[in-house]
C-alpha cells in the first residue's frame, strides 16, 4: 500500500501550566488546550528517520516554521497525538494528512494494563530514560529566562528522539528488534497492520478536528428542568439530598418509617455492609415494589445519586461555548481492541443513553446530516461463526430473530416475537447472551434480579417453571446438588426464600436448555479448555478458525493479538488451581478466552467496515457496534444506503458468515434511527 504521505514529522510542544489550578490534572484535554490561559512555550520536531537531534522552535518563530510545511503530504507522529494534534488544529490551524501515535500503538502492541508512558516504554525497551527538565515551569504563564527555554528545550529534544526510537520498535512488531532503515513509501514493509494504523488515524481524527456541533438551548432547557423535576421531589418528601445522597443517612431514613435497611456480603471483608447501590438487588426490589412511598424515597436518592447524566449535559454545555466537540475514544482501549472513553475525558461517549436529550443535543454540521449505521447482533453471529453453529447460522441467513426461535423451543411457545412476547424474548436473549460465554446460572440469576445487560429486573415465578417444563423430578436433581444449595444462598435477595428458589430452578434451566442446543458452542469451550495450558501455556502452536493460538498470546484475523503475560496457573481460595495472567493474576478460563476471541472478531468486522466508510463520508463517533457518520444532506438516502453496504461486507476472514445492519439519518444523532 502506499502511503498517504511522503513525510512523518515527530514532534512535541512544551506548554504553560500552573499546578494550582491550570493543569491537565485537573482539567480535560480540551478544557487545557481552549482555555485562555493556554500557551506554547515552544515545540521540537524531527524528520522520522533523519539524522541528528530535534530543532527547538521558541513560540514566537512556531507560527512561521509551521506555516512553511505542507502538511498535505506530511505526517504526524507524537506520543500522545490527541493533544499535540488538537494544539496544531486548535491553536495554529494545521492538519497533518495523517496521524501516528505511540500511545495507542503502545496499547495495542504492550497490552492496555502494562503501562505505555512514554518513561515506562523507554524503559522497556532499553533505551536512554526519560528526561527531567532541572528547572519546573509551574506557574510561569508569562515568559521564560534563556536558562530554564534552553533546558526545556533540551529536555523536548529528547522526548523526541524516545518516541522515534520506539515508534520504530513498534512499527516493526518484533520485541527488541529495531530497523535502523525502513520504507515510508510503502507501509506494507511495516510489520504493524496498515488497517491498524489508518484506525488510529480515524480515531485521532475524531478528537483533533471535530465535527460535531451541540445544542446550547437544548441542553440548557433539559438541566434547568431536570433540577426543578429534583427540587420538587426534595421538597414533597421534605429531605435534603445530602440525606439521599449519604449511605449512613438514607440507611436511618429508612429505619425511621419502619423499614430495615437491606444488607449485602462485603467482597472484601465477608462482613455485611448496606444493599443501597443502583445496582443492589435488594434496593432495586424496593424501588420496584408495592411500597409507594418507599419506591419514592428509592427514585429520590436514584436521582440524587446519578448525577452522570446532568454532569454530562453540563459538560457538553461548557464545551459548546468553546467549539465543537471533540469525541475522545481510545484506541485498543480494552483487551480486546474496542474503543474505550479516553482516560480523563469525562465525557464518555460509549454509554449514551437511547433516547436521551444528550444524543439528541447532538447536531450535524450545516448542509450535513448524521449517518448512523449498526451491525445487528455481530457478536451471536461471529459466535455461531467460531463454532460452527450452523443451525443459528442459518436462522441468521433466513434473516430470522435467533432471539424468538430459541425462545420458542424453551417456553414452548410456536410463533412467539419481539412484539407478542417481549417479555420470553428478552429472557430468551439474555440466556443466549450470557451462556454463549460459559455464565453459571448462579451469576445468571443474580444479574437478573438487578437487570441483565441494561434490561429491566427479572424474577422467574412458577408460570415460567411451568412453561418450561420443570417437573419435581428437575427440582429434586436441583436440590441433590449441594454446590447449587451453596450459591443459591449466597444471591443477594429481598424476595422470599421460596420466590428466589423458583427463580433459581428457572435460571438453571435456561442455562441447560442453552447448553444443549448449543453444543456447537460447548465444543468450542472444550476446545479453549485444552488450548489454554497446550498453546498458551506451552507454546504448541494451534488454529481455532481465524486464531492462531501460541504461547501467551492468540493472533487475530487483523494481525493483532490478544496478551496473556506471565500466564501461570494459582490456588484460589478453596485450593483448587486455576488459570491466571497478568500483575494481577486475571483469572483466565474456557468461556473468557471465548468472550475475548469473539469481542475481538466482532471489533474487527465493525472497524473493518468503519474504514471503509471512512474513505468517502469521515467517521465520526462511534458506540459499540454502531458507526456515527457525517453525509451531505443531499445525498442522505443513498448515502446510508451504501454505508450499510459497506458494513456488511462479508470478510475474507470469515467465509459464509451472514451479517446484517441497519441504521437512519438525521440532523440530530438521537433521531438517527428512531
Amino acid at each position: 500500500m502506499a502511503a498517504p504521505f511522503q513525510r512523518v514529522l515527530v514532534l512535541d510542544f512544551e506548554t504553560k501550566w500552573d499546578s494550582k489550578e491550570y493543569t491537565l490534572s485537573k482539567m480535560t484535554t480540551e478544557e487545557y488546550i481552549r482555555d485562555a490561559r493556554f500557551g506554547a512555550w515552544g515545540c521540537c520536531f524531527k524528520w522520522l528517520g533523519d539524522p541528528g537531534k530535534a530543532r527547538w522552535v521558541g513560540a514566537s518563530h512556531l507560527p512561521e516554521y509551521l506555516a512553511r510545511i505542507d502538511w498535505s503530504t506530511t505526517a504526524l507522529l507524537a506520543q500522545n497525538t490527541m493533544f499535540d494534534g488538537a494544539i496544531l488544529n486548535w491553536r495554529y490551524g494545521v492538519k497533518p494528512c495523517f496521524y501516528f501515535d505511540t500511545l495507542s500503538m503502545g496499547r495495542a502492541v504492550r497490552g492496555v494494563e502494562r503501562g505505555n508512558s512514554l518513561a515506562k516504554m523507554a524503559e522497556d525497551y532499553g533505551l536512554p530514560a526519560k528526561g527531567r527538565a532541572v528547572h519546573s515551569t509551574d506557574g510561569m504563564l508569562d515568559t521564560l529566562t534563556h536558562e530554564i527555554e534552553r533546558e526545556l528545550a533540551e529536555y523536548c529534544k529528547h522526548d523526541v528522539f524516545l518516541c522515534e526510537e520506539i515508534f520504530k520498535r513498534l512499527v516493526m512488531l518484533e520485541r527488541g528488534e529495531c530497523g535502523q532503515d525502513y520504507p515510508l513509501a510503502d507501509m506494507s514493509a511495516w510489520k504493524y497492520p496498515i488497517k491498524e494504523l489508518r484506525l488510529i488515524d480515524m480515531t485521532l481524527r475524531m478528537f483533533v478536528e471535530p465535527k460535531i456541533e451541540l445544542d446550547a438551548d437544548m441542553l440548557t432547557d433539559a438541566l434547568h428542568e431536570e433540577k426543578e423535576t429534583r427540587e420538587a421531589l426534595l421538597n414533597r418528601l421534605n429531605i435534603t439530598d445530602g440525606i439521599l445522597a449519604s449511605t449512613p443517612q438514607f440507611a436511618e431514613l429508612l429505619r425511621s418509617i419502619g423499614v430495615e435497611p437491606p444488607t449485602k456480603k462485603s467482597p472484601a471483608t465477608g462482613l455485611p455492609i448496606p444493599a443501597l447501590a443502583k445496582n443492589d438487588a435488594l434496593f432495586q426490589a424496593m424501588l420496584n415494589g408495592e411500597d409507594e412511598n418507599l419506591a419514592l424515597l428509592c427514585e429520590a436518592r436514584l436521582k440524587v445519586k446519578s448525577t452522570t447524566e446532568r454532569t454530562r449535559a453540563q459538560r457538553f454545555l461548557d464545551i459548546s461555548a468553546r467549539g465543537s466537540l471533540p469525541v475522545p475514544l481510545s484506541y485498543y482501549g480494552a483487551l480486546s481492541g474496542r474503543w474505550t472513553a479516553a482516560r480523563g475525558s469525562a465525557i464518555n461517549m460509549q454509554n449514551l443513553k437511547r433516547g436521551s436529550f444528550l444524543r439528541k443535543a447532538l447536531l450535524a454540521p450545516w448542509g450535513y446530516e448524521f449517518g448512523v449505521v449498526d451491525l445487528s447482533q455481530i457478536e451471536p453471529r461471529t459466535l455461531a461463526w467460531t463454532s460452527d453453529y450452523e443451525d443459528l447460522l442459518n436462522i441468521f441467513r433466513a434473516k430470522g430473530d435467533p432471539y424468538a426461535t430459541f425462545g420458542e423451543t424453551m417456553f414452548n411457545l410456536p410463533g412467539m416475537n419481539k412484539e407478542t412476547h417481549p417479555v420470553h424474548r428478552q429472557s430468551a436473549k439474555s440466556g443466549m447472551l450470557g451462556a454463549g460465554y460459559q455464565l453459571g446460572w448462579a451469576s445468571f440469576a443474580a444479574q437478573l434480579l438487578v437487570g441483565f445487560l441494561g434490561a429491566p429486573p427479572v424474577r422467574y415465578g412458577k408460570e415460567f417453571a411451568k412453561q418450561l417444563g420443570i417437573d419435581r423430578s428437575y427440582i429434586e436433581r436441583f436440590l441433590d446438588y449441594t454446590p447449587n444449595v451453596l450459591a443459591m444462598g449466597e444471591i443477594p435477595h429481598s424476595c422470599t426464600g421460596q420466590e428466589l428458589f423458583v427463580h433459581c430452578v428457572v435460571a438453571h434451566k435456561i442455562i441447560a436448555l442453552y447448553r444443549a442446543a448449543a453444543y456447537p458452542v460447548v465444543g468450542l469451550w472444550k476446545r479453549y479448555e485444552q488450548l489454554i495450558p497446550s498453546a498458551l501455556a506451552d507454546g504448541e502452536e494451534a488454529w481455532v478458525k481465524c486464531f492462531l493460538f501460541r504461547k501467551e498470546e492468540i493472533v487475530l484475523p487483523n494481525g493483532m493479538s490478544l496478551l496473556y503475560p506471565n500466564l501461570r496457573q494459582e490456588k484460589d481460595d478453596e485450593g483448587k488451581k486455576q488459570w491466571v495472567y497478568g500483575t494481577n493474576a486475571t483469572k483466565l478460563y474456557p468461556g473468557k478466552v471465548c468472550n475475548n476471541t469473539n469481542q475481538a472478531l466482532a471489533r474487527i468486522v465493525m472497524t473493518d467496515g468503519l474504514l471503509r466508510i471512512d474513505k468517502r463520508y469521515p467517521v465520526v463517533g462511534s458506540v459499540h457496534d454502531e458507526g456515527i457518520e457525517m453525509i451531505p444532506e443531499r445525498e442522505a438516502d443513498e448515502g446510508l444506503k451504501w454505508c450499510i453496504e459497506q458494513m456488511t461486507i462479508e470478510p475474507k476472514y470469515l467465509p459464509g458468515i451472514p451479517l446484517a445492519a441497519d441504521g437512519g439519518w438525521h440532523k440530530r444523532y438521537g433521531l438517527a434511527k428512531n
